[in-house]
């Protein structure tokens, strides 16, 4: 895939320039590049009955700054914390300590929630999705989508990826970075986020749409730039997106919980083509 040049370049808290020294063909220079920036998140939520709140912590992990909040509450929706839009009372961003961003969400306090199943024991790299997780029971779905609905033209979706490729700010001027991108059944594009986590960007892209009044994921479809794992998969259902498009492949995971919650699931969307895994009912051929 060819690079596009930047419409305009990436933020400060972004990346950063750093002078390298190059060779193509045999000879030397030293320009100036982005580097997509990695830096620690803290993820603490307010939770229990007014009269004996509790404060903790339940995930750190590393992204790229930007859409803290929205990263906050859709981390949260993924995993199965927060299901509706009453759960989330406020979302605190707090000053940096260090290098580290501290965001805290207050939990409504009827919003069940049981810090044993869904705190996380290590450190979550920008590359994990599911990690610190003790047993792959715990992100069991309950979840069933709609059958058959949205429908969308096979047109739709292979415009998907050249219509989000020139709004990567931050990849084009990196090449570091994932991409998740939010669309109308119409192949409108609504809402875009770019990390160096591919489940980072699906979380902001998420959170910062479900934050919107108008939010309905029924009639949405979730893209996204690299290879669609179990965790994409789990993220886009609990969201109530039906449909999970992927520049990259599925796996087997993916497909399978993709097929047991009514997912409809398409891999390889890019140069004038795709592969339907699940739920091609949705999808007119």
């Amino acid at each position: 895939m060819n690079r596009m040049p930047p419409s305009t370049p990436p933020a400060d808290s972004e990346s950063v320039l750093r002078s390298v020294r190059q060779i193509v063909a045999g000879v030397a220079t030293e320009p100036l590049v982005h580097l997509a920036r990695e830096e620690p998140l803290a993820l603490d939520v307010r939770f229990g009955p007014l009269a004996n709140r509790k404060r903790l912590r339940i995930a750190t992990t590393l992204r790229t700054p930007g859409d803290d909040a929205a990263l906050a509450v859709g981390w949260l929706i993924g995993e199965g914390i927060v299901r509706e839009r009453r759960d989330v009372v406020e979302v605190q961003t707090q000053s940096p300590v260090g290098r580290s961003v501290r965001v805290c969400v207050d939990l409504h306090p009827d919003c069940e929630f049981d810090p044993e199943l869904h705190r996380r024991l290590t450190m979550m790299t920008s590359a994990c999705g599911l990690c610190g997780k003790e047993l792959l029971d715990a992100l069991e779905l309950d979840t069933r989508l709609p059958v058959g609905f949205p429908r969308v033209r096979p047109e739709v979706l292979v415009e998907l990826s050249a219509k989000t490729l020139p709004m990567q700010t931050l990849f084009h001027a990196t090449g570091g970075v994932h991409a998740a991108a939010l669309f109308h059944a119409t192949g409108e594009l609504l809402a875009l986020a770019e990390d160096v986590g591919r489940h980072n960007a699906v979380d902001k892209v998420i959170g910062r749409s479900w934050l919107e009044p108008s939010w309905n994921p029924a009639d949405k479809i979730l893209f996204v730039s690299g290879r669609a794992g179990y965790e994409l998969v789990q993220k886009a259902a609990r969201a109530g997106v039906p449909i999970l498009i992927a520049v990259g492949a599925p796996t087997t995971l993916s497909v399978e919980l993709a097929e047991r919650v009514g997912l409809s699931l398409v891999g390889f969307a890019r140069d004038n083509r795709f592969t339907i895994y699940t739920g091609s009912d949705r999808i007119g051929t």
